[in-house]
Parts: structure tokens; C-alpha cells; sequence
């Protein structure tokens, strides 16, 4: 394919003009970084943002795999001295991978098959006479190719065999490939049963043991827990369309009369449907619709960990954190206000020891000592009755914030590597109170350190493919680091690592250099790091911040490229940057019009007054506190009709999982989410999001919650999914039994 004909392709596909392609390729190619294009090269690409530009980018990668896939095919062909000019232009015309597959399956070397058997006896001379259709004696001409030498024993071992060719010749037809392929894609349904021997062992799976619905309206969450049955080898699944149709399809295609030998194309239609076309044409369903629902599935969980690392932070607050606990007490420590720990123990204020008093004691002194702003608590076992325990102590100053944190992944990162680089001389229970702690001071730059995969919003992600999951959430965190930028003298390794063009390598020099050094004084100092061109670092520059710099744009998201400008605003209105930043009148008279030359446009002028408004501004919502409700911390403390405040832990397709304190989040079904229909929940709630919920049904001793965001006028208290979606769930308690779907699926 040409380039012209590329770009046009992509910019046909994704409705963006072939200038815009053009020059988002460029710069790819030349090495630029997703968040770097979309932020600083909007005049390039036409102000592009990071979606469109990662769109550009992976359908350029899947041209390129099916180019490299149209020659390897042309020339495989030309080695059997197969290609004709027709078929050469055939193949070139093929938009598709699978249009391109369905051509070469007649050229593909293949196993030995029924067909190659029968054309080794040969047979295809009366295949290719029966395929015909023409008037003659069939039995006569069978009898020809009777041949003890080639062990054909009979007529009908003759005619069995020929069936056989004409059977790979039907699956082999691009025609009837893609006719099957549009009744599959339209009509075939998904249908599950349980094996006999397993009923007992998979009753988890208990909804799909009789289960059939269309392929095409399948909701991916669905798909994938059927697959899991299936591969647990708990369930059967079947896949296609009523057979009836689809030999009515193929009939069309190759039966041309009522003659003898079309009564044995019909066989042979039938055999290479039931053994050849169906199963691969089910498998290619499979595969399409796994991919669907694993891209359903990663982009979920994408979005569920952007709004984790975008959740507010506290900020620089000094900050005394508690990994809470019953039997082996609550570890504590305490952190300054950037994240340093301080200083570590352990207290029994719960069951067994009840040592509040002392507790009480230990909590006041170490408030005083370090001007303790915020205590953060971990949501686990013994998070409520910590909580409760520490607002009993009377003596705390009220300017001091409680907050219950998720601590979801936090035992993961006690004991990486990471963290063992970190705190050598502490054990893992110190370093899960230092990332409790930590996660509330600033989210983004705790939660980088794990693998996202761990913290526990997803839905089915140890069933999607693994590689393109670890892409797109590494790409997510990418996005999130770069679009809050990261103070250089105080970010971790592990934050600078995703910091546009830098990675792990020059991460770690970044912190050598600083730990040698002592703090970066501008952005320009950078240049001295080992490793720092130029090209890494105008890549990197824009999104490092120094504060107390000497220039204040270096703690901004001007980029070193555009300080120019700013200076020869500064000159022109007999300013400083500094006058520029603090009075807003004098913002107001710059005519950025002026400014404009054939490097920087308009984009990129007004990007520089916003950071001059608020310089190094931080993306995220403020920081708002939230309590759950006194008295109600365990499952046994609700009852159905009860109205709380929640936390949204996990957005899924089927609904959102909510922390209402109690240990066990509850489950808002999608039907339960709104008033109104909803086909998405993240079109109605997201993770971090505080939300109010009623409690519908309860069940103890299987500790399962379900939830409402209804109104209270709008629902009875037992809803009826079939009237609120256009294709019910599984029934059987629907909202109860999906409540253990997070502890299943979601971690």
C-alpha cells in the first residue's frame, strides 16, 4: 500500500483530515510520546487529543500487519507458481484481514486431510465432474475409479471420496465464507449447558446451565464468564446460526439443479458444513467476539483506574496512617508533609486487648509531636472499629480529618521490590501503613508503584488478554502522570518512569543525580543527567515541574521551547513573569494575535495565558472529606430500605460496586443505577465517586449486598429487571448473586 493511500485510509476510517494523519505519523515515528503530541504540538496535529492520536497510532500498527500479511501471502502463492494476474489483483483489493485469509485458504499448506486422501486415490476428476451438476450416470462413472492399487474398494468409496474434495472445495469458497460468515455475525446464538458430572462443582455458574441468547447481543461480561465455565470445564458452549439457514445459503451457492450428482454436492454440502465450515467459522466468532469482550473489558477497567489515580489528593499534609487490625493490633506511622515516614508503632485500641486508654495516649502525643493534619485509615479488617475508636478521642483537635483510604493492592506493594528499595529496614506491616498513608497525600504518586492489574477495578481481567491489558493500563497511568506533571525534586522513581521520554533508566538517574546533587534548580539542570539529550528532554521538560525555581515557568507546563515567548511578552508590557502570573489586568492586555509566528500558533499561545493564570495547575478535584454512616459497620447492621453514602469501588458493565462500610461492598445493578435506562454505567457513576444508595436486599450469612440509586417514588423495593432491560440478566437473585461477582472477577 502507498503512503498516500495509507494515510488516506486512516483518515477515511477515523473521519480525521489526511493532513492530521500525516503529521501525528511523523511525529510518532520520529519518537514523540502520546501525551507530548497532545499537548505540545497541538498546531501540527490540528489539536488532536490523546484518544484520536492513540487511534491514528494503532490502526497505523494494524495496516501495517495486514501489509506485512498481504505480502508474505503474494509471495507464498508465487512459490507454488499459483499467482495469476487475477489473482494477484484479488489479494492487492483486500481491505481486510479476513477477506485476505478467506483468499488464500485454497493455497494454504495444509495437514492431510479426507481431501488429500481422496486426491492421492484420484478422485478429482469425478469430484470435479459430480461438482458440475451435468446429466449422466453417476454410478457407471463412480465405477472407473475403482482401483485396488489406490484402495478404492467400491463405487461409493469412489463417491465418498469425491464427496470429500467437493467438501474442502465449499469450505475453500471465499463466497460461501462470507456468506456463512454475515448469517453467523446476524444470527447465530450462544448457547451454554453444564455437563452432567459437574453441577455440583460449578454452581457458581448455576445461570448459564441452560443458557441461549443472540452472539450479537451478548454483553461481554457474559461472554467471558461463560468462556471461564467453559474452560473450567463446567460448561458446553455452542455457537452458530439454525442450520436450516445456513444450508439454504450454501444451496444457493452451489446447487444448480436436481440432477443425480446434485444429490451428492447436497451430501457433500452438508458434510463440509457440519465437520469443516461450521467449526471454523464458530471458532472465528469465538475469537472475534473474545477480542470484543476482552476490549470491553480492558477499556473498563482503563477507565475505572484513570478516575483511581485522578481521585483527589489531600496534599503536602502531615499525616499519621493506621493498617488497622484486631488480634496483631494497628500498625501506625507517621509521614511529613511529602510522604517521608517519620516514625512507626503499634497500637491495641480493638478486640482482643482493648488498650484504648494507652492507645489514646500513643495517637495525642505523636498529633503533637509531628502537627498532625489528617490520620488515614485502611478500609480493612478492623477499619470501622478503628475508625470509631479514633473519634472518641476527645483531646484531638478538631482541625484534625479522618479518613477511611482504600488499601486495595497495599499488601501487594508491602512486599515488592519497590518497596523493599524503599524501606529496607522495615517490615512489610510498616510499609502497608506508609502506602495507606501516602494514598491519601497524593494517589497518583502511591498508586503508580503497583501493577494496576492489582488494585482491584477491574472486571475479568485475569481472563483478557494479558499483553494488551498491561498496554492499555500502562498507557492509562502515562496519560494520568503526565497530565497532573510530577515535582522532579519529590516524585518517586517509579512516578518519573512514565513521565513522557523518560523510562525506568534515566528515571533512576534523575534520582541519582538529585540524591548526589541535592534538588534540581531549573529545568535546564536536567540536561546534566546522564543519558538527558535533547530529544528526551524536550520530550520530558514540559511535564517536570521545580517550584521555588528561579524562573517561575519552570514550575509550570510552559514548555522550555515557548519561554521565549513569554519573555518577549514580558519585554513588550515592561513586566516581569512574576508581575504576569500575579495580576491578572496586566494578563488581560496581552494580544496574543502578535505572538503568533509559523512555530506557535494560537493552541499553543492560549495554553501558555491559562498556565500563566494558574501556574503548574493541578488537574485533579479537590480534596473533599467523606464519612460513612456511625453505627452501621458491619453487614448485620443493614436493613433493606436504608439510605446511606457510599464510595464507588468498581465500575463494571453489569453495574458498580460500593463501599457503604461494612467490609463488603454492595452491588448497584445496572438496572438499579438510575431512574431511567442506562446501556453504560460509566455514563452514571465512576470509582472514587461518593454516591447515595438504598439498600434493597441483605443477606448475612452469604454476605452479599445489593443496592439502589433509584429514587424512592420511582421503584418498589423488589424491581423487575425484563422491564428495565431490553434482555434480562441470569435470574435467581440477581442483584445478591452478582454482589460476589467482585470477590470472583474483580480482584
Amino acid at each position: 500500500m502507498s503512503s498516500l493511500l495509507y494515510t488516506q485510509t486512516i483518515s477515511k476510517e477515523l473521519s480525521i483530515s489526511q493532513k492530521q494523519v500525516e503529521a501525528t505519523l511523523k511525529l510518532l515515528e520520529e519518537g514523540a510520546t502520546v501525551p507530548f503530541i497532545s499537548r505540545y504540538r497541538k498546531e501540527a496535529t490540528g489539536s488532536l487529543d490523546e484518544v484520536q492520536i492513540v487511534n491514528i497510532r494503532d490502526l497505523a500498527e494494524k495496516i501495517k500487519e495486514l501489509e506485512k500479511r498481504r505480502e508474505f501471502i503474494l509471495k507464498t502463492i508465487d512459490e507454488q507458481e499459483k499467482l495469476s494476474p487475477q489473482l494477484k489483483q484479488k489479494i492487492e483489493k483486500a481491505s481486510t484481514l479476513t477477506e485476505l485469509e478467506d483468499i488464500y485458504l485454497p493455497y494454504k499448506p495444509k495437514r492431510r486431510t479426507k481431501a488429500t486422501i481422496a486426491r492421492e486415490k484420484g478422485l478429482e476428476p469425478l469430484a470435479k465432474k459430480l461438482f458440475e451438476q451435468n446429466k449422466f450416470d453417476v454410478s457407471d462413472e463412480a465405477f472407473k475409479f475403482i482401483n485396488k492399487e489406490k484402495e478404492v474398494a467400491s463405487e461409493e468409496e469412489a463417491l465418498q471420496g469425491a464427496r470429500d474434495i467437493m467438501a474442502e472445495w465449499i469450505n475453500e469458497d471465499a463466497t460461501a465464507r462470507e456468506s456463512l460468515r454475515t448469517l453467523f455475525n446476524k444470527t447465530a446464538t450462544i448457547k451454554s449447558k453444564v455437563l452432567s458430572s459437574k453441577k455440583e462443582e460449578g454452581e457458581k455458574y448455576k445461570d448459564y446451565f441452560e443458557w441461549e441468547e443472540p452472539l450479537s447481543k451478548a454483553p461481554s461480561h457474559r461472554i467471558l464468564a461463560i468462556r471461564r465455565g467453559e474452560k473450567e470445564m463446567i460448561l458446553s458452549v455452542d455457537i452458530a446460526p439454525e442450520k436450516e439457514q445456513a444450508m439454504e445459503k450454501l444451496e444457493s451457492i452451489f446447487i444448480k439443479g436436481r440432477t443425480t450428482a446434485s444429490e451428492h454436492v447436497q451430501l457433500a454440502l452438508e458434510d463440509s458444513y457440519k465437520r469443516i465450515l461450521k467449526p471454523s467459522l464458530e471458532t472465528e466468532m469465538r475469537l472475534k467476539y473474545k477480542l470484543k469482550a476482552d476490549t470491553d473489558a480492558i477499556n473498563v477497567f482503563a477507565d475505572n483506574i484513570k478516575e483511581l489515580l485522578l481521585a483527589s489528593p489531600l496534599g503536602d499534609k502531615n499525616t499519621l496512617a493506621l493498617d488497622p487490625g484486631f488480634r496483631t493490633g494497628c500498625k501506625l506511622v507517621c509521614l511529613d508533609k511529602q510522604g517521608k515516614l517519620l516514625e512507626n508503632t503499634t497500637i491495641y485500641p480493638n478486640e482482643p486487648q482493648n488498650k484504648k486508654q494507652e492507645a489514646s495516649a500513643i495517637i495525642l502525643a505523636l498529633c503533637e509531636k509531628y502537627k498532625i493534619e489528617a490520620i488515614a485509615i485502611g478500609n480493612g479488617t478492623a477499619g470501622r472499629e478503628t475508625e470509631t475508636f479514633i473519634k472518641t478521642i476527645k483531646e484531638l483537635p478538631s482541625s484534625i480529618i479522618t479518613v477511611i483510604v482504600n488499601e486495595s493492592g497495599a499488601s501487594i506493594y508491602s512486599a515488592s521490590d519497590v518497596a523493599r528499595e524503599e524501606f529496607p529496614d522495615h517490615d512489610l506491616t510498616v510499609r502497608g501503613s506508609v502506602s495507606i498513608g501516602r494514598r491519601l497525600q497524593d494517589p497518583l504518586a502511591e498508586l503508580v508503584k503497583l501493577d494496576p492489574k492489582s488494585i482491584g477495578v477491574g472486571q475479568y481481567q485475569h481472563d483478557v488478554d494479558q499483553n494488551a491489558l498491561k498496554s492499555k493500563l500502562d498507557e492509562v497511568v502515562e496519560s494520568c502522570v503526565n497530565a497532573v506533571g510530577v515535582e522532579v525534586n519529590s516524585a518517586s522513581k517509579q512516578l518519573l518512569t512514565y513521565v513522557s521520554g523518560l523510562g525506568p533508566t534515566l528515571a533512576q538517574n534523575i534520582v541519582d543525580y538529585r540524591n548526589e546533587n541535592g534538588a534540581f534548580k531549573s529545568r535546564k539542570e536536567l540536561m546534566k543527567v546522564p543519558r538527558m539529550g535533547a530529544k528526551v528532554f524536550e520530550q520530558a521538560a514540559g511535564f517536570l515541574r521545580i517550584r521555588n525555581a528561579k524562573n517561575p515557568l519552570d514550575a509550570s507546563a510552559v514548555h522550555p521551547e515557548s519561554y521565549h515567548v513569554v519573555e518577549q511578552i514580558t519585554k513588550d508590557l515592561e513586566v516581569t513573569t512574576d508581575d504576569l502570573i500575579k495580576d491578572a489586568t496586566m494578563r488581560s492586555k496581552i494580544n496574543i494575535q502578535k505572538y503568533v509566528s509559523d512555530t506557535i500558533g494560537l493552541p499553543t499561545l492560549k495554553d501558555i495565558i491559562s498556565e500563566l493564570d494558574k501556574p503548574g495547575r493541578d488537574p485533579r478535584k479537590s480534596f473533599e472529606v467523606f464519612s460513612f454512616a456511625e453505627g452501621v459497620n458491619e453487614i448485620a447492621d443493614l436493613h433493606e430500605g436504608m439510605e446511606l453514602m457510599g464510595i464507588v469501588t468498581n465500575v463494571t458493565n453489569f453495574g458498580a460496586f460500593v463501599d457503604i462500610g461494612v467490609h463488603q461492598d454492595g452491588l448497584v445493578h445496572i438496572s438499579q443505577l438510575s431512574d431511567t435506562f442506562v446501556s453504560d454505567p460509566k455514563q452514571v457513576v465512576k470509582v472514587a465517586q461518593q454516591v447515595k444508595v438504598r439498600v434493597t436486599e441483605v443477606d448475612v450469612n452469604r454476605k452479599r449486598i445489593a443496592l439502589s440509586m433509584k429514587s424512592l417514588t420511582a421503584v418498589p423495593k423488589k424491581s423487575n429487571p425484563k422491564k428495565t432491560q431490553d434482555k434480562p440478566e441470569p435470574q435467581g437473585d440477581l442483584q445478591s448473586k452478582l454482589a460476589m461477582l467482585k470477590g470472583k472477577f474483580g480482584k
